[in-house]
């Protein structure tokens, strides 16, 4: 039985109240190092629970709220909460924009409960995690004809290109500059093996924006 204090607290924020109940039972049937601790289908109720903050957060896109999913990550920052996405579509844009935005994870509703329960341990663990539905619609989905990149490998490069110096590309991410002077160098690697020279910041963010990573 796992102690109390090695219990991850969750919760789940959906507007869909089937999905709810279902995710709920879910989780429950198959971690017991998870405790689900909020389980609500709005934002609003979410900031005001009792509970809140939580250690990581299942979070559907489309609460249809009109709060901006970069605001809502950028407010779960900064009460040390760690967000995993899910969404009933899987457009590479969205899921870049999210992955630059903070979001530790993506998942598509379709997955199931083990799925779901290991994107959330790693998110706990402060690991990025993408389902592999949605990491083949990322790795097809790009403009361009760059390199395959990783989901950390393609949040690092979003932040970098979009003007983040790398001491607040590591801040970002909860890794080390060292870190992330390592992932730009691989990335970098990576697009020299395919033929094409970002060896600047300025050549990093053109290919960023022709490969779909940031949005001009």
């Amino acid at each position: 039985m796992t102690s109390q204090e090695s219990r991850i607290r969750v919760g789940i924020v959906d507007d869909h109240r089937m999905l709810l109940g279902a995710l709920t039972e879910w989780i429950r049937s198959v971690a017991d190092d998870i405790e689900l601790v909020v389980v609500t289908p709005s934002w609003p109720e979410l900031l005001t629970h009792p509970a809140f903050p939580v250690d990581v957060l299942l979070l559907d896109v489309d609460l249809k709220d009109n709060v901006p999913v970069a605001v809502k990550l950028a407010t779960l920052k900064t009460t040390g909460v760690t967000t995993v996405l899910m969404s009933t579509y899987s457009d590479p844009a969205v899921v870049r924009e999210a992955l630059a935005a903070g979001a530790l994870g993506y998942l598509a509703k379709s997955e199931d409960a083990e799925t779901i329960v290991h994107a959330l341990r790693a998110a706990s663990r402060g690991e990025s995690y993408i389902s592999p539905e949605l990491d083949l619609a990322l790795a097809s989905g790009a403009s361009g004809t760059g390199p395959r990149l990783s989901a950390q490998e393609r949040r690092v490069m979003a932040l970098y290109a979009a003007g983040e110096p790398v001491k607040m590309v590591a801040e970002s991410l909860g890794i080390s500059d060292e870190t992330a002077k390592s992932y730009l160098k691989r990335i970098r690697e990576k697009y020299r093996n395919a033929g094409i020279d970002v060896g600047t910041k300025v050549a990093l963010r053109k290919r960023a924006i022709l490969d779909g990573i940031i949005v001009d």
